[in-house]
């Protein structure tokens, strides 16, 4: 008698997926859980004669972490930033995925959204060429228009208040195109008989827009939103440093975990204050994930990740 809920049983009658699962199975493996045997990094006293068995200090690492100050701050900032986009990435992708199904022209809804689409794939070094071509002040585009009209030029990379609105901007222009096809995909996902039944009813564009297509479209904005909760305490280090570079002047109000991670290694080659600085984000943003899962998961159970 064979036990179809033995693991060895399941394991021959799935081998074909299991063989398929293979690749990204080895991929997080070697760069996902086989590297955090470095975490050992932000307990010790790092050198390179001893490396991994350098002298251990405890919790030395975050102790002169948190006494410097400057942990709060860099948090702040990137949990500020990351709430920035979520909420505005989220309402423009929605609104313009909802624009974009309302289109009756094909032609022109695919060439909207391929346009919408393209800078996904432009890098922030390039992006951050764009920036500079517009923001510097001799000859940035901005400034160029300000002095045609005798106006006094704006001093962008001295001026650190602009640079939250700067750097949201130019992550929605990055960014909103690649979620509008997510949440478009979603829409042609809705049944049309409800569509038809809201028409026979008289219900013009707005009411179904607000009372089938956005309602529908919850579940996608709860995962997507979740899954960007996760990252809440994660900087994307390649467009801030692309954007502000080591500008001093622009910390303040840009600095993020991952940034300073880096800028602590590279100056000051002080690797085990880096490594407790980027556990301390992991941790925290494995905390926050937990407590946002369990209370989508009180509201609604199918809304959870897990």
């Amino acid at each position: 008698m064979i036990d179809k809920n033995n693991f060895i049983y399941k394991v021959k009658q799935n081998k074909s997926l299991l063989l398929m699962l293979t690749p990204a199975i080895m991929f997080f493996l070697v760069f996902a859980y086989i590297p955090m045997a470095g975490v050992i990094l932000a307990f010790e006293n790092f050198n390179l004669r001893d490396r991994f068995f350098s002298p251990l200090v405890g919790l030395e690492n975050f102790k002169f972490l948190f006494i410097t100050g400057d942990l709060w701050g860099i948090a702040r900032n990137t949990m500020l930033y990351n709430i920035a986009f979520i909420i505005i990435n989220t309402t423009l992708a929605v609104g313009c995925a909802i624009l974009l199904s309302e289109i009756a022209s094909k032609w022109f809804r695919k060439l909207t959204q391929s346009m919408m689409f393209m800078p996904y794939f432009i890098s922030w070094v390039t992006a951050g060429a764009f920036a500079y071509s517009l923001l510097n002040y001799d000859n940035g585009l901005v400034n160029s228009i300000l002095k045609s009209f005798h106006m006094e030029p704006a001093d962008f990379y001295n001026n650190a208040s602009a640079w939250p609105i700067i750097i949201v901007m130019f992550n929605a222009w990055k960014s909103v195109g690649y979620a509008t096809v997510v949440y478009l995909a979603a829409i042609t996902g809705i049944d049309t008989e409800m569509y038809e039944a809201a028409d026979i009813d008289g219900a013009n564009i707005f009411y179904r827009i607000w009372y089938i297509t956005i309602p529908c479209l919850i579940p996608t904005i709860i995962i997507l939103i979740m899954l960007s909760i996760g990252n809440i305490f994660r900087g994307d280090f390649n467009m801030f440093y692309q954007l502000v570079g080591n500008n001093s002047a622009l910390l303040p109000t840009t600095d993020v975990v991952d940034t300073f991670v880096t800028r602590s290694l590279v100056t000051s080659n002080n690797i085990g204050m880096a490594s407790s600085a980027g556990l301390f984000q992991s941790v925290v943003c494995f905390i926050t994930i937990m407590i946002v899962n369990k209370l989508v998961r009180t509201y609604d159970k199918e809304y959870a990740l897990f």
